[in-house]
């Protein structure tokens, strides 16, 4: 007695369902790299410039923000004029390679960036960015 030969079964790869996975690992991964990106200083409108270029990754940076009323920020913390001083020696101390972006409101009065820049400049940090928009 002869049984019939069932007829064997050839696997498949779904390609479909493996497009779908691959797109929904690249968004969440988009996402994920996007959220990363740390904004150390306050929210200010900032001016815009056609020069504008990103700051380096490698060195440890500060953010000092001058607002509109005159208020010092260093890294989202109110600070006076004596106490941002204070918090530069210590990033001075933490790197020795460090930046300081400076932050200021568009509508901020000059005369308080630069007592920002020169209290910065005052303790040897050469490496001293303006933070605006690009054009």
């Amino acid at each position: 007695m002869k049984f019939a030969k069932k007829p064997r079964k050839v696997a498949k790869i779904e390609i479909i369902p493996l497009i779908d996975i691959v797109f929904f690992l690249l968004a969440t991964m988009t996402l994920m790299a996007l959220s990363m990106s740390k904004n150390e200083g306050m929210k200010v409108k900032v001016p815009a410039a056609s020069s504008a270029s990103a700051p380096d990754k490698k060195k440890a940076t500060a953010t000092v923000t001058v607002m509109a009323n005159g208020e010092m920020f260093f890294n989202k913390e109110k600070v006076a004029a004596p106490q941002l001083s204070v918090k530069l020696n210590a990033l001075k101390a933490e790197s020795k390679e460090c930046q300081v972006m400076v932050n200021g409101d568009g509508d901020a009065s000059w005369t308080q960036m630069v007592k920002a820049v020169d209290e910065i400049k005052k303790l040897g940090i050469t490496n001293v960015g303006l933070s605006v928009e690009r054009k």
